[in-house]
């Protein structure tokens, strides 16, 4: 799962008139997948979303501060890209706005701890079993806010790029 993170910094840029200005970037986005075996890990991502039209139309008048965006994002570590806002209309998009729905839900964490190890314990596991084992009967629902919010939580991962649903499959991310 990934951390989307709105407006994030403020970077100075100079006009082409030669004035000074500052832009904002839409997003960042952090990546949880990596390879720690082989020391790997993505980057992560600052990104504009703008409609085709318009970055087609406005491209010039644009581009020092898209430069900038890039020299800026070289300086942390990171990436830079311009999205069309028919790339990010994805499922993933609307899992992540659903599950940030759940992020600061008041849970046990007696219960949460308990369904973190049961994870661990089987590597990976779908969520229907997490609620027939955790939360039985009446329980059901507040299980299901439960799983969803140590998903948003990142206790718990899963491929937000597909449905979510009591088949899900979730595991624990890696160093946790």
């Amino acid at each position: 799962m990934s951390h989307v993170l709105s407006q994030p910094c403020r970077v100075p840029f100079v006009t082409h008139s030669g004035r000074r200005a500052e832009y904002t970037p839409d997003y960042l986005v952090t990546y949880a997948v990596s390879d720690i075996a082989l020391g790997w890990e993505p980057p992560p991502l600052l990104v504009e979303v703008k409609s085709k039209a318009d970055w087609q139309k406005h491209w010039r008048e644009w581009s020092p501060k898209w430069k900038a965006a890039r020299r800026y994002a070289a300086e942390h570590g990171w990436r830079f890209t311009i999205m069309d806002e028919d790339r990010i209309r994805t499922p993933a998009l609307a899992n992540i706005a659903f599950l940030k729905e759940y992020r600061d839900l008041d849970v046990d964490r007696e219960d949460s701890d308990a369904i973190v190890e049961d994870v661990k314990a089987h590597s990976a596991v779908k969520v229907d079993y997490l609620l027939a084992k955790h939360f039985p009967g009446l329980y059901r629902a507040r299980g299901i806010a439960h799983i969803w919010h140590l998903v948003a939580r990142r206790r718990l991962d899963c491929d937000v790029g597909r449905e979510l649903s009591d088949l899900t499959e979730v595991w624990v991310p890696h160093g946790r």
